[in-house]
């Protein structure tokens, strides 16, 4: 991990932090003196390196004392993975109490001068807890907490009021990432793309009038350009503790209770939707296209994105496109398939290919990796890794390793590579987008109509009829489910009120044939439907809502 990245001692301490009191770690400060409670004993090392330890021991290792502050990749990584075993507010609680037994004995002692010293390291700590980890303090307990030793801190500070200037600064900034994280998950959510089952109303417009990717943009680097934009515009909404519920709501599991707060996974679930989004997109934009030869020419566009995808090391939006091209829709399009050059896109399986758990994709984002490391320009810097496959490498380092050793400690080893990975993907997250923004381009990408699967096979049985007794099946069942009655009850009873969701009759002129529908639903969904000519419907007893319509 690279500890240069990691928070560093704020300049306000500069003028009340000594050599020995600098906040930083000190050569043979690596395990923490005996402070309160004596937990060091209970912490094992080998070659210089924690490895395991009692939660109580590794709590006091967390709070500096006069002669001790904690390394910075420590923090991190006990911060982070505290969360599994505790929540935040229970450990900050747990803090405070460590700091008000090292308060009590630096009073009883000679020298009280060292009190401001040790309130200047307890400050820092704070900061650093809620830079890295602001969200923490989303809960009022946290937030109690976090006031009650910034409290206890600031009575030592009377003179000049540096500690408390330092507290200020703190707090300010904290409750200001709070609110742009709030402000910033109700934009997405009034933004986020709805799958509508638009295929045969799309379908039905001339070709002329149809607004397809390559009317919007037909250069497949600019495409692979606005999409890094978007990745790394989605991707920053991710926080350490947003990864590391991944691993807590695993043991809440497993353990028949609720550790991890889902809430907190809004960003992973946005980010995991716009992969969906996207592939959906890519088949949506193929299958939509009525002739042979354009829908061919969309393949090769879409190949030429992937593989200038690859180039700028934006492997997420990579695999979504290939995923897109390989869904069932696409892929059965033998006809369209014959006329592409498929030597790129061969290319490109072989990055992704899933055997050897993706050794090929691994390779190639080690290389993009060392390329970062030593990039020249902010373009060398971009590293996106397919996000299903990173959560994956979490979740199974999760469960290979415990999180206890046969002695009852905690298997603080296993907890450091997690906090590796995790730090490593935050590194990636956090790199400014090189490419000049396109705002056409990215409003057509994130708001562009995409099919539903059903409307996808129907899309693509039209472009190329079904070949097998299969296919053959499944189209006659979605010609019934898509034939225009049922489309259109679909449509106008979706947002009919629940306490209507009984029967609702819908009247129509239909091709020039005028027709009664029934139907019946059930929580929103269309159970079934009946047509009826006029007359008969006049015989019945019952009386539906009608719609007068014309299609």
């Amino acid at each position: 991990m690279c500890r240069e990245t990691m928070p560093q001692t704020s300049v306000v301490f500069s003028s009340i932090l000594g050599p020995s009191c600098s906040g930083q770690v000190q050569p043979g400060m690596g395990e923490r003196g005996g402070g309160a409670g004596g937990g060091s004993g209970d912490l094992i090392f080998q070659d210089g390196r924690l490895i395991s330890g009692s939660l109580e021991a590794l709590m006091e290792h967390l709070v500096p004392t006069v002669d001790y502050y904690p390394d910075r990749t420590y923090i991190f990584t006990f911060l982070l993975s505290s969360r599994v075993f505790m929540p935040p507010h229970d450990l900050l609680a747990r803090v405070g109490q460590i700091c008000v037994e090292q308060r009590q004995q630096l009073e009883a002692g000679p020298e009280k001068a060292k009190l401001k010293c040790f309130s200047a390291k307890i400050v820092q700590l704070l900061k650093e807890w809620t830079e890295a980890f602001p969200y923490d303090f989303q809960d009022e307990k946290a937030m109690a907490e976090l006031k009650a030793i910034t409290h206890r801190v600031t009575q030592c500070d009377e003179e000049n009021g540096t500690v408390k200037k330092a507290i200020a600064q703190m707090t300010q900034s904290l409750l200001l990432s709070l609110a742009a994280r709030s402000q910033l998950q109700e934009l997405r959510e009034k933004l986020r793309p709805l799958a509508v089952d638009k295929g045969p109303i799309l379908k039905t417009k001339p070709p002329a009038a149809q607004k397809d990717i390559l009317g919007v943009c037909c250069d497949p680097l600019v495409l692979a350009q606005q999409l890094t934009h978007i990745e790394l515009d989605r991707v920053s909404s991710i926080h350490p503790e947003d990864l590391m519920q991944i691993v807590s709501h695993m043991d809440s599991l497993d353990n028949h209770r609720c550790r991890g707060d889902l809430t907190k996974t809004y960003s992973l679930e946005a980010y995991d939707n716009w992969f969906n989004c996207l592939s959906m997109l890519v088949a949506t934009e193929v299958c939509r296209v009525v002739k042979k030869k354009h829908r061919t020419r969309m393949l090769e566009f879409f190949i030429d994105v992937a593989r200038e995808c690859f180039n700028i090391g934006n492997f997420n939006s990579m695999m979504a496109i290939i995923s897109g091209m390989n869904l069932s829709p696409v892929a059965r399009l033998k006809k369209t398939w014959s006329k592409v050059k498929t030597a790129k896109f061969d290319v490109l399986e072989h990055h992704m290919d899933p055997s050897s758990n993706f050794c090929n994709y691994r390779t190639a984002l080690q290389g993009a990796t060392q390329r970062s490391q030593m990039a020249n320009s902010s373009r060398e810097k971009i590293v996106i890794p397919v996000f299903n496959l990173f959560v994956k490498d979490i979740y199974f380092l999760h469960k290979i390793h415990t999180n206890h050793l046969p002695n009852g400690h905690i298997n603080f080893k296993k907890f450091w590579e997690i906090s590796r990975q995790i730090h490593e993907f935050m590194t990636w997250t956090q790199v400014e987008c090189p490419f000049e923004k396109d705002k056409k381009i990215q409003s057509y990408l994130l708001t562009a109509p995409i099919y539903s699967e059903e409307a996808l096979f129907v899309a693509s049985f039209e472009s190329e009829g079904p070949e097998n007794h299969m296919e053959k099946d499944s189209w006659k069942t979605l010609s019934f489910a898509v034939c225009p009655v049922c489309l259109f009850m679909k449509m106008c009873l979706y947002f009919l009120p629940e306490d209507q969701h009984s029967q609702v009759g819908v009247r129509g002129l239909i091709h020039g044939f005028r027709l009664d529908a029934h139907a019946v639903l059930l929580r929103g969904q269309l159970i079934s439907t009946a047509l009826f000519m006029p007359e008969v419907e006049k015989t019945r007893n019952w009386s539906p809502n009608h719609n007068e319509v014309t299609m």
